[in-house]
Protein backbone atom coordinates (compact mmCIF):
# COMPACT_ATOMS: atom_id res chain seq x y z
CA UNK A 1 0.00 0.00 0.00
CA UNK A 2 1.26 3.39 -1.01
CA UNK A 3 1.50 6.11 1.79
CA UNK A 4 -0.65 8.04 0.51
CA UNK A 5 -3.36 5.37 0.32
CA UNK A 6 -2.94 5.12 3.91
CA UNK A 7 -2.95 8.64 4.92
CA UNK A 8 -6.02 8.84 2.98
CA UNK A 9 -7.86 5.57 4.80
CA UNK A 10 -6.97 7.64 8.17
CA UNK A 11 -8.49 10.32 6.99
CA UNK A 12 -11.43 9.33 6.33
CA UNK A 13 -11.44 6.76 9.49
CA UNK A 14 -11.15 9.76 11.84
CA UNK A 15 -13.67 12.00 9.58
CA UNK A 16 -16.23 8.81 10.17
CA UNK A 17 -15.01 8.46 13.83
CA UNK A 18 -16.37 11.85 14.52
CA UNK A 19 -19.84 11.25 13.80
CA UNK A 20 -19.05 9.30 17.26
CA UNK A 21 -17.65 12.08 19.43
CA UNK A 22 -19.25 15.39 18.10
CA UNK A 23 -16.35 17.57 19.32
CA UNK A 24 -14.76 18.56 16.24
CA UNK A 25 -11.33 16.70 16.87
CA UNK A 26 -11.36 13.94 14.93
CA UNK A 27 -12.66 15.82 12.00
CA UNK A 28 -9.85 18.38 12.71
CA UNK A 29 -7.01 15.36 12.70
CA UNK A 30 -9.19 13.63 9.96
CA UNK A 31 -8.56 17.04 7.60
CA UNK A 32 -4.52 16.81 8.38
CA UNK A 33 -4.26 13.10 7.49
CA UNK A 34 -6.32 13.87 4.47
CA UNK A 35 -3.92 16.77 3.70
CA UNK A 36 -1.21 14.74 4.16
CA UNK A 37 -2.44 12.31 2.04
CA UNK A 38 -2.37 14.75 -0.80
CA UNK A 39 1.24 15.74 0.28
CA UNK A 40 2.32 12.15 -0.21
CA UNK A 41 0.56 11.52 -3.84
CA UNK A 42 2.88 14.79 -4.33
CA UNK A 43 6.31 14.69 -2.55
CA UNK A 44 6.67 10.68 -1.44
CA UNK A 45 8.60 12.10 1.39
CA UNK A 46 7.67 10.40 4.80
CA UNK A 47 9.14 13.43 6.72
CA UNK A 48 7.43 16.18 4.45
CA UNK A 49 3.90 14.27 4.97
CA UNK A 50 4.06 14.05 8.95
CA UNK A 51 4.56 17.91 8.97
CA UNK A 52 1.56 18.65 6.94
CA UNK A 53 -0.09 16.71 8.87
CA UNK A 54 0.93 18.00 12.39
CA UNK A 55 0.92 21.82 10.75
CA UNK A 56 -2.50 21.26 9.36
CA UNK A 57 -4.01 19.31 12.16
CA UNK A 58 -2.86 21.70 14.81
CA UNK A 59 -3.95 24.98 12.53
CA UNK A 60 -6.86 23.46 12.47
CA UNK A 61 -7.32 22.98 16.13
CA UNK A 62 -6.50 25.95 17.02
CA UNK A 63 -7.68 28.33 14.37
CA UNK A 64 -10.97 26.50 12.80
CA UNK A 65 -12.09 24.52 15.48
CA UNK A 66 -13.43 26.74 18.10
CA UNK A 67 -15.01 29.05 15.48
CA UNK A 68 -16.88 25.71 14.35
CA UNK A 69 -17.92 24.60 18.13
CA UNK A 70 -19.06 28.23 18.44
CA UNK A 71 -20.97 28.51 15.11
CA UNK A 72 -22.51 24.78 15.04
CA UNK A 73 -22.19 23.12 18.57
CA UNK A 74 -23.09 26.12 20.47
CA UNK A 75 -26.39 27.57 19.35
CA UNK A 76 -28.25 30.24 20.06
CA UNK A 77 -28.10 28.74 24.10
CA UNK A 78 -32.11 27.30 23.10
CA UNK A 79 -33.66 26.61 26.86
CA UNK A 80 -34.94 23.06 27.18
CA UNK A 81 -36.86 21.08 29.71
CA UNK A 82 -37.88 23.51 32.86
CA UNK A 83 -35.47 25.92 31.69
CA UNK A 84 -37.60 26.99 29.11
CA UNK A 85 -40.50 27.52 31.40
CA UNK A 86 -38.75 29.96 33.44
CA UNK A 87 -40.31 33.62 32.28
CA UNK A 88 -43.57 31.90 31.00
CA UNK A 89 -46.73 32.86 32.12
CA UNK A 90 -49.39 31.00 33.62
CA UNK A 91 -52.89 31.72 34.60
CA UNK A 92 -53.80 30.80 38.44
CA UNK A 93 -56.16 28.36 39.05
CA UNK A 94 -56.32 27.93 43.07
CA UNK A 95 -55.02 30.95 45.44
CA UNK A 96 -50.76 30.80 46.02
CA UNK A 97 -49.31 31.81 48.61
CA UNK A 98 -46.00 30.95 49.67
CA UNK A 99 -47.15 27.21 50.58
CA UNK A 100 -49.63 26.64 47.69
CA UNK A 101 -51.38 26.99 44.92
CA UNK A 102 -52.21 25.73 41.43
CA UNK A 103 -51.36 27.23 37.73
CA UNK A 104 -51.95 26.32 34.24
CA UNK A 105 -48.54 26.86 32.67
CA UNK A 106 -47.82 25.48 28.99
CA UNK A 107 -51.58 23.45 29.00
CA UNK A 108 -50.36 21.66 32.02
CA UNK A 109 -51.81 21.44 35.65
CA UNK A 110 -48.27 22.81 38.10
CA UNK A 111 -48.42 22.98 41.85
CA UNK A 112 -46.75 26.44 42.48
CA UNK A 113 -46.20 28.96 45.55
CA UNK A 114 -45.56 32.77 45.59
CA UNK A 115 -41.66 33.94 44.90
CA UNK A 116 -42.62 36.56 47.95
CA UNK A 117 -43.66 35.57 51.33
CA UNK A 118 -46.74 37.71 51.72
CA UNK A 119 -47.80 37.63 48.18
CA UNK A 120 -51.67 35.86 47.59
CA UNK A 121 -52.64 35.45 44.11
CA UNK A 122 -56.06 35.34 43.40
CA UNK A 123 -57.61 32.44 40.72
CA UNK A 124 -57.80 34.16 36.98
CA UNK A 125 -54.50 36.19 37.46
CA UNK A 126 -51.51 36.16 35.11
CA UNK A 127 -48.26 35.19 36.57
CA UNK A 128 -44.74 34.59 35.79
CA UNK A 129 -42.74 31.83 36.43
CA UNK A 130 -39.51 32.96 38.47
CA UNK A 131 -38.24 29.39 38.65
CA UNK A 132 -39.06 26.08 39.03
CA UNK A 133 -38.17 24.11 42.13
CA UNK A 134 -38.37 19.92 41.86
CA UNK A 135 -42.37 20.08 40.62
CA UNK A 136 -43.35 23.55 42.07
CA UNK A 137 -43.65 26.65 39.50
CA UNK A 138 -42.42 29.54 41.94
CA UNK A 139 -44.89 32.75 40.29
CA UNK A 140 -44.33 36.22 40.84
CA UNK A 141 -47.30 38.76 39.98
CA UNK A 142 -45.69 41.78 39.63
CA UNK A 143 -42.84 40.79 37.58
Amino acid sequence: MTPALIWLIIGIALVVAEVLSGDLVLLMLGFGALAAAGSAALTGNIFIDVGVFAVASIGLLVLARPALKRRFLSGPGVKTNTDALVGAQAIVLSTVDAQSGQVKLAGDVWSARSFSDGQVIQPGESVTVVEISGATAVVSAEL
